[in-house]
């Protein structure tokens, strides 16, 4: 069989570990593995080459994607995806590994419903709002680096006696502040997914800086949109000098964690297996430590919410 890899869509650590077990398992079971050079674009433009053992040799550790990746506006356009088609039975590929989310895996499924080209998705997001899998690759190497990040925050704003707010990615989904709020002992979290009782939180925080606490973490997802709002309110209500930081896309880069390599070695072998299964639009999951795929209409358009033992654990001034 002739399978290719794609990048598509926000990069996230643990691709090329992916990416490389990919190529390795491919040969094992006498398959043929191509790359897709820079995502969706790249499969419109032909950017497609036969893969070799050399070709990921020693980039296990490296974060990013050394295939690429892209969002592609032409992909919209018939046209172009008629063409990305051409481009594939140049080389007789017959399905596409992708490594991506929810809108990558809406775009290979209008493709396959027009040219009959299988895929399994791998979920590829930091932001880990994928419905049905409890991991998404790079989840954890973001997440050791926020908490590195916060350490860090800590240290200068025990020193000098400040709040400080720092943001998160994770678009609507709140899994890396809260889990990062958990892990660094912050004082605040606001997430998408709970209400921020700040009457509460102003009157439980008064009173312990009242007590002596002299410094104090907010962590804010991004997509609260309140990031502005909860530095107004330390400085203005609680009174205190107070810094933000946006850690921005620091948190998609980096060495890929131990976790998310091996994520990556099994989310490869999986997508492998199940097409060799003869399993046609599915998505890789992970669950209870085991890897198995989920029917595209099971994923796609369904809500990922974080579990309950996350959100329970989460002070929220309450």
């Amino acid at each position: 069989m002739k399978i290719a890899i794609m990048g598509s869509g926000g990069d996230a650590p643990g691709m090329n570990p992916a990416i490389k077990r990919f190529v390795e398992f491919c040969l094992e079971v006498g398959d043929e593995p191509y790359f897709i050079y820079g995502g969706l674009e790249g499969l419109i433009d032909g950017k497609i080459q036969k893969a070799s053992y050399e070709d990921v040799a020693g980039i296990i550790h490296r974060g990013g994607a050394i295939i690429g990746s892209s969002r592609s506006k032409r992909w919209y356009e018939k046209r172009y995806r008629d063409q990305a088609y051409e481009n594939l039975q140049k080389s007789d590929i017959e399905a596409i590994v992708v490594l991506g989310g929810d809108g990558s895996f809406r775009a290979l499924d209008v493709f396959k419903s027009e040219h009959n080209v299988n895929f399994i998705g791998i979920p590829t997001t930091i932001d880990n709002d994928i419905y049905g899998t409890s991991l998404c690759l790079g989840v954890d190497t973001a997440l050791n680096t926020i908490r590195d990040a916060i350490d860090r925050i800590r240290d200068t704003a025990s020193t000098f006696s400040r709040a400080f707010v720092i943001e998160t990615m994770g678009r609507e989904c709140g899994y890396l502040a809260a889990v990062s709020a958990l892990v660094s002992g912050a004082e605040v979290c606001v997430i998408p997914e709970v209400e921020f009782d700040k009457e509460t939180a102003t009157k439980m925080l008064q009173a312990e800086l009242a007590k002596g606490r002299s410094y104090l973490l907010a962590i804010v997802a991004e997509g609260t949109k309140r990031t502005a709002e909860i530095a107004k309110w330390c400085e203005e209500t609680l009174g205190m000098e107070t810094r933000v930081t946006v850690l921005g896309h620091i948190q998609r880069g980096g060495n890929p964690s131990v976790k998310d390599r091996l994520l990556g070695f099994g989310f490869a072998v999986e997508a492998i297996e199940a097409l060799h299964r003869g399993e046609e639009r599915r998505v890789v999951v992970y669950n209870n430590d085991t890897f198995s795929t989920l029917a595209f209409d099971e994923v796609v358009g369904k809500r990922y919410q974080i579990p309950q033992e996350i959100l329970s654990m989460l002070n929220f001034l309450d």
